[in-house]
């Protein structure tokens, strides 16, 4: 069984109803040969995940980690520059290995609901940890143009708070498939060395 730790902000914290984080609920359900640990921390920001990220992330030995972050950073009540956020991404990436590290863009939001977070600024911290994605060559997921490209995206932004961030069912059953996918994609084309022996060895342990 493959360890996948799920680091981020509340987008990866929140249960939304159910007994455990939603996010990391879903997957296990869709994919029972991995494990996956939820690392996520509501109101972080990169800046505050880096105190975190030995105990939270490396001290786990995981064999995959999925990294979102960008809600909080690209907000203007906790604002971090542009810059930094890319490099705090970059930083999180070369530590865990880029062939094990799955980079996701940020959400977009309702800006009617949100007024300390714009898309025009999410899709800059988008872009950010797209061009980090390819400086460093791991795993990206673009959930930010996935979602925004949808015509009833702000429905699906729709959870228990009805915040235009907080997403509820809909965005994590679109959220979670896209992970998967991305996994499936993995380990089909074998990109990380060992990876294949790895999965076969750890199923039969």
């Amino acid at each position: 069984m493959l360890d996948v730790v799920c680091f981020g902000d509340s987008i990866t914290a929140r249960k939304e109803g159910y007994p455990s984080p939603i996010l990391t609920h879903k997957l296990a359900s869709k994919l029972k040969n991995y494990r996956f640990i939820n690392a996520g921390i509501s109101g972080n920001t990169t800046a505050q995940a880096m105190e975190r990220f030995e105990k939270d992330v490396l001290a786990k030995k995981p064999d995959i980690v999925t990294i979102l972050f960008g809600a909080n950073d690209s907000s203007i009540h906790k604002f971090v520059e542009l810059d930094t956020f890319k490099q705090n991404i970059k930083e999180f990436t070369k530590r865990i290995g880029a062939e094990k590290t799955i980079l996701i863009t940020p959400a977009p939001v309702d800006e009617a609901l949100q007024p300390n977070r714009s898309n025009e600024r999410l899709k800059q911290y988008a872009q950010a940890v797209k061009e980090v994605a390819e400086e460093t060559g791991s795993h990206t997921i673009d959930f930010f143009t996935v979602l925004y490209l949808k015509p009833n995206y702000k429905e699906l932004l729709i959870g228990e708070k009805n915040d235009g961030l907080h997403f509820g069912e809909a965005g994590y059953e679109i959220l979670s498939d896209l992970i998967v996918q991305k996994l499936e994609e993995m380990n089909e084309s074998n990109q990380s060395p060992g990876f294949l022996r790895r999965l076969f060895q750890r199923l039969f342990d």
